[in-house]
């Protein structure tokens, strides 16, 4: 397992940290397979019910792929055939996790960061972070899966935007355009309070309905004809027949904070 990749759990709240700050947090191979099994373990636990992802040393959240290792891990048709399958399974990780995802971004999202970014639930960031997707400066193609995930934030006038100049944008123009949830002051550790607490008040609700919206609002954009209607309804009918349903109810006559175990 690589040490450019940290994970920690404080609570009901798992963090995920890509740790490669000397690069701008630039992602490699290994750091992609390791986040897959990092997300595979906040899965698997119940007591967490939402995750955090972010990027180490206060400068970038993820400045996309490692370029310095392109000679070692895409150097061939089989190593980039292999690199592009490890990226799609961890892009399919966190787009898929079952539980909420909150990208906190401090400094530069850039090219994947912002693709990675896209895969999280929101987005919420510091004043001074800079966002950009710089394929057209590098002759890159880029992939339909990444460019309807931004098509469906943002909208197609501001996704060929953000293409077509391949320039950064700002924190400002980010909220302005929806690829950002909120901005906050660029003070030391005010992002990291806001997105902590703010993860809190996600994880004090109650986790099938939370859940529940995150797969209905999934299935909501996907091609009418891949939707999984049946499975909206059996959400909604486990939210109902549901323990927590029952607490939120009697918490609510009583006057206190419900207490939600999940079931």
């Amino acid at each position: 397992m690589t040490d450019k990749m940290l994970s920690r759990k404080e609570g009901k709240v798992g963090y995920l940290t890509f740790n490669n700050p000397e690069r701008h947090n630039a992602v490699s191979l290994d750091m992609w397979e390791a986040a897959e099994g990092f997300l595979d373990d906040f899965k698997k636990d119940d007591n967490i019910r939402v995750v955090v992802v972010t990027g180490a040393g206060g400068k970038a959240f993820v400045s996309g792929a490692d370029i310095s290792k392109f000679d070692k891990e895409r150097s061939s048709k089989e190593m980039v055939d292999r690199y592009n399958e490890s990226v799609d399974r961890a892009n399919n990780a966190f787009f898929n996790f079952p539980k909420p995802t909150i990208a906190m971004i401090r400094g530069y999202c850039i090219g994947g960061g912002v693709g990675l970014a896209l895969c999280c639930d929101m987005r919420i960031c510091t004043e001074g972070s800079k966002f950009g997707v710089p394929a057209a400066k590098l002759g890159l193609g880029y992939r339909y899966d990444g460019l309807k995930k931004l098509v469906d934030l943002v909208g197609p006038s501001y996704a060929k935007e953000i293409f077509y100049t391949a320039r950064q944008f700002t924190a400002a123009e980010a909220q302005m355009m929806g690829l950002v949830n909120r901005v906050l002051p660029d003070a030391p550790g005010e992002l990291e309070k806001y997105v902590a607490d703010y993860a809190e008040t996600i994880a004090g609700n109650a986790p099938i309905t939370v859940d529940s919206i995150k797969f209905i609002v999934g299935q909501v954009l996907k091609d009418p004809d891949k939707r999984d209607l049946k499975g909206c309804e059996d959400w909604v009918t486990r939210a109902f027949a549901s323990a927590d349903y029952t607490e939120g109810r009697k918490a609510f006559m009583e006057k206190r904070k419900p207490q939600f175990t999940g079931r």
